[in-house]
């Protein structure tokens, strides 16, 4: 009864403490109600800097600062009267397109990479040393290449994620425990059985993970890969907005961006959550 009770206590002692400290407890758990109050305040005081910022400067300059209305105005205007779910589709064609591309190429690198140390040193140098180059520095390369079409867009994009793609999953490979690979080698299992059947299914959450962190990256290039030459899409319609100061729609595009990035990280969430289900945070 005595072990019951420090137990109890232990358990307690982590909630105790972080009650105590308040609103900045360090690594307190927070539930989902509180989890949507605090996201919708800070929604609230994002909106609403926005707008005070908008009223605070001049008048004449007030176009280059659009209200908060003036802008989902100009973003309804774009869906209803300009085609703009095109531009939208054509833009999230070509993010899904080059990701899943990358991710189709990064993936058995990645494993092979964490599995073998022999490939893992041939690759790694070059692989490495190819994350510091600068996706953008490759628009005029990819121009000459493929002239200003999809593909040199989705190239662009493709170069943008891959290295960086192969880094994190050979982490997420590498971090599953050498005991399982071990035990399984014991077990008389054969090195294929052990990458398919234990370390791929071990990183298999954490390179979901990955995959949701770099996919926002994706999002972050499109503007950069529509920016030359484009005809369509939410970048082409950005560019063409500056040319005639029209900044509301240019920040009804950054919003457009924003809403999609977000749309994806859920959807990556949600499909981690079918899909490991042994991965979901255990309540206590």
């Amino acid at each position: 009864m005595v072990d019951n009770a420090i137990s109890d206590t232990s358990k307690k002692l982590p909630a105790m403490v972080a009650a105590s400290q308040g609103f900045f407890a360090l690594r307190a758990n927070v539930g989902n109600n509180r989890k949507i109050v605090l996201g919708v305040i800070g929604a609230v005081l994002f909106f609403g800097t926005w707008e005070f910022a908008h009223y605070m400067i001049d008048e004449t300059q007030q176009k280059f600062l659009p209200s908060v209305e003036q802008v989902l105005s100009a973003l309804w205007v774009l869906f209803t009267e300009k085609a703009y779910i095109y531009d939208v589709l054509k833009s999230t064609y070509r993010v899904f397109v080059s990701f899943f591309v990358a991710s189709a190429i990064a993936l058995p690198l990645a494993i092979l990479m964490g599995c073998f140390a022999n490939i893992k040193a041939l690759m790694n140098p070059v692989l490495s040393a190819a994350r510091y180059l600068p996706a953008a520095s490759f628009i005029p390369l990819l121009l000459v290449w493929f002239g200003p079409t999809d593909l040199q867009k989705m190239s662009l994009l493709f170069l943008g994620v891959v290295f960086f793609l192969v880094a994190l999953m050979l982490d997420s490979t590498e971090s599953v425990e050498t005991s399982l690979v071990e035990a399984s080698l014991t077990m008389g299992a054969s090195r294929r059985q052990v990458v398919l059947g234990v370390v791929l299914p071990a990183a298999a959450p954490s390179i979901i993970d990955a995959m949701r962190a770099m996919i926002a990256v994706s999002w972050t290039y499109l503007v950069i890969a529509e920016i030359v030459a484009a005809q369509d899409g939410i970048g082409a319609v950005m560019m063409r907005a500056g040319r005639f100061l029209k900044v509301d729609i240019i920040m009804a595009g950054i919003l457009t961006i924003g809403i999609l990035g977000v749309l994806t990280d859920l959807l990556f969430r949600f499909s981690s959550y079918l899909i490991f289900p042994w991965n979901r945070p255990r309540k206590a």
